[in-house]
C-alpha cells in the first residue's frame, strides 16, 4: 500500500516561515509528479505548487516568490519552504503524488494533510 505522510505544519505569525515535508512509502514503481495542495474551510482545494520528474515547477500566483518546492528522489520526498507567510495561507496542506505501482498504471495519491495556521 502507498502512503504519503506530511509533517512540518504548525502555528506561525504573519511574516514567518514553515517548511513542510512529505515522504512516500509502499509498493511504488515510480513517482512522476509531487506537490502540495491546500484547503480552507468552505473553499475548494487549490494547487499550491507541483514539481515534475524533470524538476519543472509550477506555483499558484498567490505564492510565487514566497514558496519554494523541491524533492529528494532517493527519499521519495517532497518539500515546501514557505516564507513571508500571510493569514490567507492558513489551511490544511495536502501532499500529492502521481505515481505508478506497476507499469503502465498510474494514479493520484494524497496525504492526510497537515494544518498550517498563520496569525496576524
Amino acid at each position: 500500500q502507498v502512503q504519503l505522510v506530511e509533517s512540518g505544519g504548525g502555528l506561525v505569525q504573519a511574516g514567518g516561515s514553515l517548511r513542510l515535508s512529505c515522504a512516500a512509502s509502499g509498493g511504488i514503481f515510480s513517482i512522476n509528479d509531487m506537490g502540495w495542495y491546500r484547503q480552507a474551510p468552505g473553499i475548494q482545494r487549490e494547487l499550491v505548487a507541483v514539481i515534475s520528474s524533470d524538476d519543472a515547477t509550477n506555483y499558484a500566483d498567490s505564492v510565487k516568490g514566497r514558496f519554494t518546492i523541491s524533492r529528494d528522489y532517493a527519499k521519495k520526498a517532497v518539500y515546501l519552504q514557505m516564507n513571508s507567510l500571510k493569514p490567507e495561507d492558513t489551511g490544511v496542506y495536502y501532499c500529492y503524488a502521481h505515481l505508478s505501482r506497476r507499469w503502465p498504471e498510474s494514479s493520484d495519491y494524497w496525504g492526510q494533510g497537515t494544518q498550517v495556521t498563520v496569525s496576524s
